[in-house]
């Protein structure tokens, strides 16, 4: 481990200050909507203009970085960022806001898919899994970390703004001295939604519903908190617990889905999440310290699904498949996430405050219900044959791409071992949705 953080650690600095700079913003634009009196809708579609951003950003940034190159355009987006966020205080706006959040969730979609794809180069298949671990490690404390930047100063000024610039323009330094060798980049591949639904109907439904759950929670969560009466000291506690309880509970949850169906870990943290919102939108007011343990609950249960809709989807493809089926799973979670903030201020117009918590029972509702009708159509695989979970952060496609699960260059694959077919080392399955492709193996007998 201390090989691996010893080969890395400029570019973990650069990322932890890129995290602190963005749990700051997000929670800093959403405290200062309320101070101006946006209504609930509006602050909704503001909010979702970060993750609009960011999922244009997947799409585009690796473009721009295989043409232009990785230092000149890590360069260009931190500029961007840091001048976008200068822009808040000045132009006070719901539509100019909106369109910063839209600049802003592109930059970072970029600053990390270079922060990433120098990191990966950096990995080898034996320090892979301990770098990426040590980088989920850092975008959660990071995120939560962000949130008490929020007390050095009053959110109704302009110096928080500046610092989220500064910490934004700090990251460039430590990135780009470590960065002495630029590393080859190609986009990473991805697989067609059909396909894709086709290999794993619960992967792909759980990604999207897990990222409404994610927009709901991180765009709405800070006007939940300030329309609870909490002060913005408390606001941020109340966003670092999201974090901190999504840390604490990913490991334990992924090691228990290595045990059994994944499909009944997922049933039954999706199942915790609409208990956890019942409560929330029950007794969530009563005192402050069960406000923040049941946030903390929530961040908990909701946020290792997204790892566990990656490894499940994996136990249905072979290794040579997992990073394009990864990216487009990701992709699917960052389609979900734009909805996320609007579904969550339409539930808190309909139904106050408590809408915030109802969204998210309502969301997780339709995941667990779903998953529980997957598990008619087919078996699980054997738990031997199941892929090791890993905990992979919430960011782009190519940290997805670097888990130790995939085959990778060095790997030396065979020209023939590229093509994108659904594995036929599946058990049988009765799925309406199945191809004849899907089945094609099974008429030997193999399970």
């Amino acid at each position: 481990m201390f090989e691996a953080i010893k080969s890395a650690w400029a570019l973990f600095l650069g990322l932890a200050f890129i995290m602190l700079g963005n749990g700051l913003q997000g929670s800093l634009v959403a405290v200062r909507a309320q101070f101006e009196v946006f209504n609930t809708s509006t602050i909704g579609v503001v909010m979702a203009g970060y993750f609009v951003g960011f999922f244009l950003g997947s799409v585009l940034v690796p473009r721009l970085v295989a043409r232009v190159g990785h230092v000149r355009v890590f360069g260009a987006l931190a500029s961007l960022a840091s001048f976008g966020v200068l822009v808040y205080p000045i132009f006070v706006d719901p539509i100019t806001w909106f369109l910063i959040r839209v600049l802003t969730g592109i930059c970072y979609a970029g600053l990390y898919i270079i922060c990433e794809s120098w990191l990966n180069d950096r990995a080898t298949n034996e320090t892979r899994g301990q770098l990426l671990s040590i980088y989920m490690i850092i975008s959660l404390l990071g995120m939560a970390g962000g949130q008490y930047l929020l007390n050095l100063y009053s959110p109704a000024d302009f110096q928080l703004f500046t610092i989220v610039s500064v910490l934004i323009s700090l990251s460039v330094v430590p990135v780009l001295v470590s960065a002495a060798r630029v590393p080859e980049f190609e986009a990473p591949e991805t697989m067609g939604p059909i396909r894709l639904y086709k290999a794993s109907p619960l992967g792909v439904v759980s990604m999207m519903l897990v990222g409404m759950g994610a927009g709901v929670i991180m765009g709405m969560g800070p006007s939940y908190a300030y329309q609870q009466g909490l002060t913005v000291a408390e606001v941020s506690i109340f966003m670092s617990a999201i974090f901190i309880g999504g840390f604490l509970f990913t490991w334990p949850i992924g090691k228990l889905s290595d045990l059994m169906d994944r499909r009944t870990v997922i049933v039954i943290t999706a199942g915790a999440a609409v208990a956890i919102g019942g409560v929330g939108a029950t007794f969530g007011s009563e005192n402050k310290v069960l406000v923040f343990i049941i946030v903390g609950i929530t961040g908990g249960v909701t946020f290792p699904i997204y790892s566990l809709a990656i490894a499940h989807t994996n136990d249905f493809l072979s290794t040579k498949q997992m990073v394009a089926a990864s990216s487009a799973l990701v992709m699917t979670n960052g389609l979900g996430a734009m909805l996320g903030p609007n579904i969550g201020a339409g539930a808190m117009e309909a139904f106050g405050p408590e809408g915030f918590y109802i969204a998210i029972a309502g969301i997780h509702i339709a995941m667990a219900g779903f998953a529980l009708w997957r598990m008619t159509r087919r078996s699980a695989p054997p738990t031997e044959e199941q892929s090791a979970f890993v905990a992979v952060p919430r960011t782009t496609p190519v940290a997805a791409a670097m888990s130790p699960e995939y085959e990778h260059p060095e790997d030396e694959m065979e020209p023939e071992d590229q093509d994108l077919e659904v594995s036929d080392d599946l058990p049988e399955t009765h799925d309406e949705t199945a191809s004849a492709e899907d089945t094609k193996g099974h008429a030997d007998g193999k399970p």
